[in-house]
């Protein structure tokens, strides 16, 4: 799977998730835990949208200015603005630019050949965390949940050390269980 198809395909298994999200469920807990339901989407939504704003060249501090802000006021239709936001970060990524260049990340520069990869992740593991969450399917899609696997494991290392996915692995998952479990298992989702 190519890069620019694994994030249409993460955005799709979010959306799918987002769908099933009632007005009963977003107080709810997630495996995130400083975010319920609600937290986790409105995160969802601004990393999209902080994407959207990296790709169009938009300067890091103005970026970081508004990564807190409330996506979700009241009367927010939640699955519009993902589909909309979604729409445009996939733009931006087949834009003249593709992905070549660099990004001006909050983090720091990163290639955007790899930013496409950190977009991927975010939209994968947390339809993930949205739909253990909400009681749904967590199955993903098996050739995304492949792209994954491959793409985290030159970055592997760091992936742990940052500690944004939680403990990293838990060295009780078998090397020979299904992908997607042990694929959880590096990024911190105890499923």
């Amino acid at each position: 799977m190519e890069p620019l198809e694994a994030l249409k395909t993460a955005n799709r298994e979010f959306e799918a998730r987002l769908r099933l999200v009632g007005s009963e469920h977003w107080d709810r807990p997630t495996p995130c835990p400083e975010w319920n339901v609600k937290a986790l989407v409105n995160h969802v939504l601004l990393g999209t949208r902080m994407s959207v704003q990296l790709l169009s060249g938009m300067p890091r501090d103005e970026v970081i200015a508004q990564l807190n802000d409330d996506l979700l006021p009241d009367g927010t239709d939640p699955v519009a603005a993902f589909v909309d936001l979604a729409g445009q970060m996939v733009e931006g990524f087949s834009g003249p630019n593709g992905l070549e260049g660099v990004v001006a990340h909050p983090a720091g520069d990163f290639p955007r050949s790899m930013f496409i990869g950190f977009r991927v992740t975010d939209g994968a593991a947390h339809a993930w965390d949205l739909a253990t969450a909400i009681g749904g399917d967590t199955t993903l899609d098996p050739e995304l949940v492949q792209f994954l696997w491959d793409d985290a494991q030159p970055r592997r290392d760091m992936l742990v050390a940052t500690g944004m996915f939680g403990e990293g692995p838990s060295g009780s998952v078998a090397d020979d269980a299904e992908l997607q479990l042990r694929y959880l298992d590096l990024i911190g989702r105890r499923p």
